[in-house]
């Protein structure tokens, strides 16, 4: 595909310091940057609370939010984008959709979805019918659940990392600890497995553990917890629902790229992205993840090893240039070339 493409990117961006860099929109833009194209972000929501007087979300969508969608087809129209990508914003909806294909009507539409249960998921499948591709964190009944509802074409593409920023670094004491774990014991809208609510309250007996995020944990964001996880010896990663072909946390990635041994719940076909006791390791059930905690807590040089290449493997396969380089392949063929797909 040709350089200086013009890529227009719908997305919220959170001002706050917790989400700072868990946001893959700004990892997105610099990929196609650096791929050679210009992009523009449109911040939906923060334009929003910029038109509206107003803090209730149910008064903004109701009254101001044709206002944003004006302002956003206007926006649209000036640019004349050869893709428009969104991100599920908040209070979007199918008629923004709409809209911006009337202002951009030779753009290719992709949108890009990286939560579970889309059908809980207020607008997002009736979005994701108006676009020309979904691409999908997962490869299983999540992006099924799009296609049976009629989505043109609805792909798996993996979260991206980006190593100038996603990487390991040398930290202070506070940080360093053998164990990390960050987010929540167990996701609102699945009650169908305790396995990680099973593991956090094993780990709250440890006093060589860093856990954030849940039992009265505060939260930690910003470049803090790129420290905590460079500091971490291993990172405990188990997903919302760990059924799903290809599902993945943004949480792996990160682990991975700030160079911590990973410890993972296994998902189906999961090797095809890391593979076990290579790039990090793999469990099934409760017993099995704390004896891998004590085999790699006493071999160092074990631990490490596959740690580095888990790190490399992420930064050199899971980058922003390399993932957005499938996207314009995607755009280009209706497909791309990746070991996974």
């Amino acid at each position: 595909m040709r350089t200086g493409l013009r890529i227009f990117i719908v997305t919220d961006l959170s001002h706050k310091p917790v989400k700072m860099f868990l946001n893959q929109m700004p990892k997105l833009a610099k990929g196609f940057i650096r791929l050679g194209h210009d992009v523009r972000l449109f911040n939906y929501c923060g334009m929003l609370d910029q038109v509206s007087p107003f803090k209730s979300r149910k008064i903004k969508k109701k009254f101001y939010k044709n206002r944003v969608d004006k302002i956003l087809s206007q926006q649209i129209k000036s640019y004349q984008p050869d893709i428009v990508y969104v991100s599920f914003a908040r209070v979007l909806d199918s008629e923004s959709i709409t809209i911006m294909r009337e202002a951009a009507p030779s753009a290719v539409f992709i949108g890009g979805d990286g939560d579970p249960w889309p059908k809980l998921q207020e607008n997002r499948i009736e979005i994701a019918k108006k676009l020309d591709i979904l691409t999908a964190t997962n490869d299983g009944q999540f992006l099924e659940d799009y296609r049976q509802a009629g989505v043109k074409k609805a792909v798996f593409m993996p979260n991206m990392c980006d190593p100038d920023i996603d990487t390991h670094y040398n930290v202070e004491q506070k940080w360093q600890k053998n164990i990390l774990w960050t987010g929540k014991a167990k996701h609102h809208a699945f009650s169908g497995e305790s396995l990680r609510e099973d593991i956090v309250k094993r780990l709250l007996d440890r006093d060589d553990t860093n856990i954030y995020g849940c039992f009265g944990k505060p939260q930690i964001g910003g470049i803090d917890y790129l420290y905590a996880i460079s500091g971490a010896k291993i990172g405990i990663n188990v997903n919302a629902i760990n059924s799903v072909r290809l599902y993945h946390s943004d949480r792996i990635t990160h682990y991975l790229s700030c160079g911590t041994l990973v410890l993972a719940k296994r998902v189906p076909d999961s090797d095809m992205l890391f593979e076990d006791r290579l790039h990090l390791r793999y469990f099934d059930t409760v017993d099995e993840l704390f004896e891998l905690i004590d085999f790699y807590l006493e071999h160092e040089d074990k631990r490490k090893k596959i740690a580095d290449a888990g790190m490399n493997r992420v930064h050199d396969q899971f980058n922003s240039v390399k993932i957005t380089g499938y996207i314009l392949e995607l755009v280009e063929k209706g497909t791309y070339n990746a070991p996974w797909f």
